[in-house]
């Protein structure tokens, strides 16, 4: 069965991470999935620093029963953006899902260091490169789903409250796409198109696995170096929450809100790829008895919070 079958979604920011995962759990249910990014093969962005590529997503896409459409777009200009949706105009006449992943802001960070220690123009750059990319992407897509009057849009975040991220600048793009998908939304009801932001848990990403030396076949041992990496989900865990999502006939009465991967599992019954169902809130509540979790309206206390708070394990950004 795959629901989304003749559905047309957009992931911008698909070459790698939750927005590959995305993408391919979206083709899984069907979907044709334009799969955006700037790493192309001969071509990669990030340079030898890291080898995936839109092509392969898009690949990956169709292996899983989709159709994986690669689009070499870079989401901070413009012009691109906008010739992109013209394209699909004409391939696709429509758009039903668009999920912005774009992010990039890895190399901009310097964690442990307060604001007014480091060079602000990273700080600056990061909220073109994750948030301003966002409204732009939106700015073109959401004229492809006025028609459709049921249309999707994913704000990919972390976290699901306003609890502090341990980075002003990281705190700031992550909360602002939270209110970003609010704010659509309030200017969307009457279009009867949904607006929502996602955060996954505890991501096992290309980065990440590399960055504790395993594989996904053994990935396990990263527990190693940081233990708390046993409460880890797949990409495309992430990945099937937009999909349960996307083929919900009621998600329009989401929208506005943020969800986590590991709620949106409870409520649809997804599972993990590897056959884990992999639940964040429940694993800090119980390596922290005193911890008690509240929801976004109130405070959510994060990986972040309860690393800082309670000096437990080490991520990979430290």
């Amino acid at each position: 069965m795959q629901p989304l079958k003749g559905k047309i979604a957009v992931v911008a920011g698909a070459t790698r991470g939750a927005g590959r995962g995305i993408a391919c759990m979206l083709g899984e249910a069907g979907a044709t999935v334009y799969c955006t990014g700037r790493s192309t093969r001969g071509n990669l962005a990030s340079g030898s620093n890291r080898p995936e590529t839109i092509e392969e997503t898009a690949e990956m896409v169709t292996e899983k029963g989709g159709t994986g459409i690669p689009a070499r777009t870079d989401h901070s200009d413009e012009a691109q953006v906008a010739a992109l949706f013209e394209r699909i105009t004409k391939e696709q006449g429509k758009l039903d899902i668009l999920v912005n992943d774009v992010w990039g802001g890895d190399a901009l960070m310097q964690w442990g260091k307060s604001f007014w220690e480091e060079d602000l123009s990273n700080g600056f750059k990061m909220l073109q490169q994750a948030v301003h990319t966002h409204i732009l992407t939106s700015k073109y897509a959401i004229p492809l789903m006025l028609p459709v009057k049921n249309g999707l849009i994913v704000e990919i975040t972390d976290g699901d409250g306003f609890f502090y991220r341990g980075h002003l600048f990281y705190d700031l793009v992550k909360t602002s796409i939270i209110r970003l998908a609010f704010g659509m939304a309030e200017e969307l009801k009457e279009h009867h198109i949904t607006s929502v932001a996602v955060t996954p848990g505890f991501l096992r990403s290309e980065a990440m696995l590399e960055h504790f030396g395993v594989t996904e076949e053994n990935w396990q041992d990263g527990t190693k170096v940081d233990p708390n990496f046993i409460a880890s989900e797949t990409p495309y865990f992430v990945g099937r929450a937009v999909a349960a999502l996307a083929a919900d006939p009621d998600v329009f009465e989401k929208t506005g809100r943020v969800y986590s991967s590991w709620n949106l599992s409870d409520e649809y019954g997804f599972i993990d790829i590897d056959g884990n169902i992999p639940h964040w809130k429940n694993y800090v509540a119980k390596i922290i008895p005193d911890y008690k979790y509240k929801e976004c309206d109130d405070e959510f206390y994060s990986y972040w919070r309860f690393l800082s708070g309670k000096k437990i394990g080490s991520t990979a950004w430290e």
